[in-house]
């Protein structure tokens, strides 16, 4: 570890990598397995709530894996709802939001158990994100009316900018683990043979600019128009570059990212009529992969405001973002400096 102290996280890595071990498997087995389609949940008498059976397994898997560690005070899932003491039912934390552990562990995990679910029934790339913040001072616990105590919250509720380590695990022809944790932004690859990631790519480093966008065209007519002036140009190469860019778009924020890193460009979910604040979760997908593009030399911003710097005002903040090569990002940010803020869709990072 190349910071010393940052030498306990060593245990979470460990077990974050074995969770993937593990995911890897039950994705790539789930059409043999029947663990494809949705599980029904009753949440009261007229509502009735779907979730992807994989999305329950792997949070599952990787709340598991990281509450042994021993080294977590508190663990916020994509995928969940309220708080609850890791000392209750077990059976019963996981229709919970915030996982909370009475430890003395310092660090604090949030994570995207299964990005890209929706897709995985059609064999499509997915992945998991997880980004860990520290907290040596966050005293966590449930009162005994259920009620989380505001400790915990302010220490879930950080700015990208204090993360401490990021990464992502992505389900695909193989799986790949990429993650920063004080010294590089290092890419590993799974070797089925020998059962352990092997290191591939040191040192990763974003192209300063790439020939690459991947965003939804189809919701680009109910984008800001600064974001459709942006693409535009780099569909029909009258950008910076003078270049011709092409369209790739997976649909799946850790197969999009992923290629981003490795050949430049630019990947982007702007806010649209209908997701006015963007689509993306803050704490558990945009600020742990802005975090990872950044310290690969990228940028990150929601086109007005670094994506880095917006402090979650709740777990399931969304948020707009535009990331990848630092050239690309920066020509949106200018294409949006012509336009008045006052005419953006997404108007809550800094009110």
């Amino acid at each position: 570890m190349a910071n010393p102290h940052l030498s306990e996280l060593e245990s979470i890595f460990s077990s974050i990598q074995t969770a993937g071990k593990t995911i890897s498997n039950l994705v790539r087995r789930s059409t043999l397995t029947g663990n494809t389609g949705y599980l029904m949940k009753q949440v009261s008498m007229f509502k009735v709530k779907n979730k992807k059976k994989l999305d329950v397994i792997t949070n599952n898997v990787l709340k598991n894996a990281l509450r042994f560690t021993g080294r977590m005070g508190v663990l916020a899932s994509e995928e969940e709802d309220a708080p609850v003491e890791i000392l209750e039912d077990l059976t019963a934390k996981y229709d919970h939001d915030i996982l909370l552990e009475r430890t003395s562990g310092q660090y604090i995990a949030v994570f995207d158990p299964l990005d890209g679910s929706s897709n995985v029934d059609a064999g499509i790339p997915t992945g998991t994100i997880f980004g860990i913040f520290e907290d040596p001072n966050a005293e966590c616990g449930v009162l005994p009316d259920g009620t989380m105590l505001d400790e915990c919250l302010t220490a879930t509720l950080q700015p990208g900018s204090s993360l401490v380590a990021s990464g992502y695990i992505l389900y695909s022809s193989a799986t790949f683990f990429l993650f920063y944790v004080g010294a590089g932004t290092h890419l590993f690859t799974y070797d089925e043979h020998i059962g352990e990631f092997v290191l591939t790519n040191p040192d990763v480093q974003i192209p300063s600019r790439g020939k690459i966008y991947s965003v939804n065209e189809a919701n680009k007519p109910y984008n800001d128009q600064p974001f459709q002036n942006y693409i535009d140009r780099l569909a029909k190469g009258t950008g910076r570059a003078q270049t011709q860019y092409t369209s790739r778009y997976i649909g799946s924020m850790v197969g999009d990212v992923h290629r981003t890193l490795l050949y430049g460009g630019v990947f982007a979910y702007p806010a649209d009529q209908k997701n006015k604040s963007g689509k993306l979760r803050l704490l558990y997908e945009a600020a742990p992969m802005s975090f990872l593009v950044e310290q690969a030399g990228g940028l990150a911003t929601t086109g007005r405001h670094p994506v880095m710097n917006i402090v979650p005002t709740n777990v399931h903040q969304r948020v707009p973002i535009i990331l990848g090569s630092k050239d690309d990002v920066q020509e949106a940010i200018d294409e949006y400096s012509k336009f008045d803020p006052d005419t953006d869709i997404y108007q809550e990072a800094f009110k």
